[in-house]
């Protein structure tokens, strides 16, 4: 009798794993959704050095150095754009990368946060 309970109950264990061909997408939340990196829209900020960047913005919120390397960010009420800066040879460090996100965290269109960071209030 206990035999049969045990086949029974690992036939049951084994139909939940059964598979029908179909898989659902992945459950995805706005903040979760990865945003694509291209560079239309960046062409003002991709390349630049940090002088041209305080030209643009204003002064960073944030400016962080890590050996050769550089991170200036800047805020605003609609985004925060953090903008990475490698030298090349001997050359001045410019930007390479930027990562761009709402105050909350989630994900902003990188050239969308540029366009509004250079129209924040004061241009600081």
């Amino acid at each position: 009798m206990r035999s049969g309970l045990g086949i029974v109950a690992t036939a049951v264990l084994l139909a939940g794993c059964a598979s029908t061909g179909t898989t659902p997408p992945p459950a995805t939340s706005a903040a979760t959704v990865a945003v694509p990196y291209n560079a239309i829209g960046l062409e003002r900020v991709i390349g630049r050095d940090a002088a041209a960047l305080v030209k643009l913005f204003g002064q960073p919120d944030a400016d962080v150095r890590e050996g050769t390397a550089r991170k200036l960010q800047f805020q605003s009420r609609i985004c925060v754009l953090d903008a990475y800066l490698y030298p090349r040879g001997g050359e001045e460090p410019r930007v390479t990368y930027i990562d761009a996100r709402e105050p909350d965290g989630s994900s902003i269109d990188r050239a969308s946060c540029v366009a509004a960071l250079t129209r924040r209030e004061g241009n600081r």
